[in-house]
């Protein structure tokens, strides 16, 4: 069939299905007409899974803000405003021995501290000043201040996995991937919403045929009656032909009850209120575009989430790697300090006469007897770098395959719909051949009423078909991340 045919059919279609809707639903100011186009807009703009998703993306980009803002200057303020404690004590005598005392004892602090993180080292410096009180009252009344107007320290690992450079490679992996999630939701939920509409429009063109073929045997049953009483056809007759309309009858109630539900889900997936009138526009002609499975293999292993998920367990495993052979061998800490302090007994005195504060601190870590759970770290996590290798070469592998009959797919989904839209053409103009010969006297009731099964059975396969393509369009873009009717990657 040619695309002027297949544009004509799907159309008749289209028109076809929106017949069905209740009358409460019909009136223009009342009814919301929604192209396929536009329900994924809407389901993308308001839905809850693309809400979902957005949210998620937002929060993965607010931490990855989070991240590099911690590696800026950092300035904190500490301070104990103040701290009281009321007790006995033993206070030791001249002569010796030891009474008991109450005591009152009270103390504050503040403290300003501006630390840097070295990305390159691992280390850190800091610069601090703080200013401390304590106030003792009781067997005796003591009141002394102490300051520390400047310290700068250094903070440095040696021989340690850098975990603040490894944390820094793991990161554009990470945003890479929860960008290209979100974008890959996005197209789940433009997935789903097909299905949705399609369900809708299938349970629509199966009620618009329930209620065609409640007409048809209604009048079949009415001319057979008259058949009957001149004595043309037997009872039999009589009887299949209202066993068939009782059938056509009871199938059109199930139709519209599906029609409602498949309508409401519809609704509940476009976050749409449940009491909003709707009806559907078939697309006309599906989009005609050439599909390469070579570009859809390139453009999947170039946008999928999946391969940065990889990227990134490869570098955890590398990481898990470095952090193991760190482990088993020497390693060292420094921590150095200089500054000035000062104390007296009131704040003024506080900051008199300063004084040099210096502090150095070497701490070293030694393993050595280990019986040699050290080295098996090291091969475990090695191990572990190997099946994250070979699992990445096996998805990667699944990834082009799924690639490629996604593309493959829609160019048969594309032939199928063809096929189908000639049959169900077929299939009409046969049923009308039989209903007019059996009018006429010239097939039997069995012959028409095969004929008509035969016609919604071909009405079926071919909303399946559509169906099928628009779903197979969509797990194209899914499977890809790139839109083969424009030539561009999704955004």
């Amino acid at each position: 069939m040619t695309s002027h045919h297949v544009r004509r059919f799907v159309a008749s279609v289209a028109v076809l299905s929106l017949g069905p809707i209740p009358a409460r639903a019909q009136r223009d100011d009342a009814v919301r007409r929604v192209t396929l186009q536009q329900a994924v807009e809407i389901a993308l703009a308001q839905g809850h899974q693309a809400r979902a998703a957005a949210a998620a993306r937002d929060a993965a980009r607010y931490r990855h803000d989070a991240f590099y803002s911690r590696l800026l200057p950092q300035l904190s303020l500490t301070g104990t405003l103040p701290s009281y404690n009321r007790s006995i004590i033993p206070v030791l005598q001249p002569d010796g021995s030891t009474l008991f005392r109450a005591q009152n004892q009270t103390e504050a602090e503040l403290g300003a501290s501006l630390s840097q993180t070295l990305p390159f080292t691992g280390g850190s410096i800091f610069m601090q000043s703080s200013l401390s009180r304590i106030s003792v009252s009781g067997t005796e009344n003591l009141l002394t201040w102490s300051s520390t107007p400047f310290v700068v320290g250094l903070q440095q690992p040696l021989f340690q996995a850098n975990t603040i450079g490894w944390d820094r490679r793991e990161q554009p992996v990470r945003i890479e991937a929860a960008d290209r999630q979100y974008r890959e939701s996005r197209e789940d939920v433009a997935i789903q919403t097909t299905l949705l509409f399609f369900d809708h429009h299938s349970a629509a063109v199966e009620l618009q045929t329930a209620r065609t073929n409640a007409a048809t045997n209604d009048t079949l049953y009415t001319l057979n009656q008259g058949r009957f009483q001149i004595g043309s056809i037997g009872e039999n007759d009589l009887l299949q032909s209202e066993l068939a309309l009782l059938r056509a009858r009871t199938a059109a109630a199930e139709a519209e009850l599906e029609f409602e539900r498949t309508k409401a889900a519809l609704l509940m997936g476009l976050n749409l209120p449940a009491a909003t009138g709707l009806e559907i526009v078939v697309p006309s002609l599906p989009p005609d575009f050439p599909v390469d499975t070579a570009i859809a293999v390139t453009e999947a292993l170039g946008n999928l989430s999946v391969l940065s998920a990889l990227e990134l367990q490869d570098v955890q495993a590398r990481r898990s790697v470095a952090e193991a052979k760190y482990g088993n061998n020497f390693s060292a800490t420094l921590t150095a300090s200089y500054g000035f302090n000062a104390t007296g007994t009131n704040f003024g005195r506080a900051y008199d006469e300063l004084l040099n504060a210096q502090r150095v601190r070497f701490q070293v870590d030694v393993p050595i007897v280990q019986w040699g759970a050290g080295k098996e770290a090291v091969r475990a996590a090695e191990a572990e770098r190997e099946q994250v290798a070979r699992l990445a070469e096996a998805q990667v592998e699944q990834v082009e395959h799924d690639a490629r009959f996604a593309a493959l797919a829609l160019v048969q989904a594309r032939r199928n719909l063809a096929l189908s839209a000639t049959s169900d053409t077929v299939a009409q103009k046969r049923f009308d051949v039989a209903y007019n010969r059996y009018v006429i006297g010239n097939i039997s009731i069995d012959n028409l009423y095969l004929a008509q099964q035969e016609k919604d059975e071909a009405r079926r396969r071919f909303v399946l078909a559509l169906r099928g393509y628009w779903q197979a369009y969509y797990r194209l873009r899914r499977a890809t991340l790139y839109d083969f009717e424009r030539g561009e990657r999704i955004r």
